[in-house]
């Protein structure tokens, strides 16, 4: 019989220019840090995409419209990285008794 690994401290992000990770989560961080992050990141992605919104198409260069939908994209993806680490917690709250 094998022995269960504690579980990471950190978890890392998914990484799409790099061969291996190197940003990490800590999975230990007070949910409240963990929700300012994904706030701070959700909210530059909006931006972002209600600029590109409220813009017309001639205003930008195809090579403007993939640089702000790539950033969103990664913006978005940390997001997504982050919930993970978030419901892996289980939001923290106590089993019903």
């Amino acid at each position: 019989m094998t022995p269960e690994l504690p579980p990471r401290r950190f978890t890392p992000c998914t990484e799409t220019a790099t061969e291996y990770p190197v940003l990490l989560i800590d999975s230990d961080a007070p949910l409240t840090d963990l929700h300012a992050c994904l706030r701070e990141r959700l909210n530059a992605a909006l931006e972002h995409l209600n600029l590109m919104a409220c813009s017309s198409l001639p205003d930008f260069a195809e090579r403007d419209l993939n640089h702000v939908a790539n950033t969103a994209r990664i913006l978005v993806q940390d997001v997504s990285d982050v919930f993970r680490v978030i419901e892996y917690r289980g939001f923290d709250t106590p089993a019903a008794a």
